[in-house]
C-alpha cells in the first residue's frame, strides 16, 4: 500500500468541488484516469455532507493504491451504515450508491472506533 493522499475538507455542498479536485491532482500524480475516481469520490462525499455531518464538521477523504487498484476513502461522523436503495422513478435522487456499485470492483464501509464510518470504494485498474 502506498501512503495515503489525504483532504480535511468541512462538510459543506461547496466541499464537494475540493473533493474531486484533490482527486483528479492524487490520480494524475499516479498516471491514471480519473474520470470514475471523481465520480465515486463526489458520491462519497455528498453522502457524508447529507447525511454522515452536521454543516462544518471534518469530512476526511483518503486515496492510495491496495496491490495495483486505487481506493477512495471517506471518513464522516456518523455511526450510520450507506444503503443502496432500489431506484424510484418518481424521486430525484437517492441512486448514487447504486452507480457506484456498478462502477467500482468492490465497495463498503466500516465503523471508526472512535465514532463515526469510512465508506470506501475499490475501482477497478482498468477504470481507475
Amino acid at each position: 500500500m502506498c501512503e495515503p493522499a489525504t483532504l480535511v475538507v468541512k462538510a459543506t455542498l461547496h466541499a464537494i468541488k475540493q473533493t474531486r479536485d484533490f482527486i483528479a491532482l492524487v490520480f494524475g500524480s499516479w498516471g491514471l484516469d480519473d474520470y470514475v475516481a471523481r465520480t465515486v469520490v463526489s458520491e462519497l462525499a455528498t453522502n457524508a455532507v447529507r447525511h454522515g455531518s452536521a454543516p462544518g464538521d471534518p469530512v476526511i477523504i483518503r486515496a492510495y493504491l491496495l496491490d495495483g487498484r486505487p481506493v477512495v476513502e471517506v471518513w464522516d461522523k456518523s455511526d450510520a451504515q450507506p444503503v443502496v436503495r432500489a431506484p424510484d422513478p418518481t424521486s430525484e435522487s437517492g441512486r448514487g450508491l447504486l452507480l457506484m456499485e456498478a462502477l467500482v470492483h468492490r465497495w463498503g464501509s466500516r465503523p471508526l472506533n472512535g465514532g463515526g464510518k469510512v465508506v470506501y470504494a475499490v475501482l477497478n485498474s482498468e477504470h481507475a
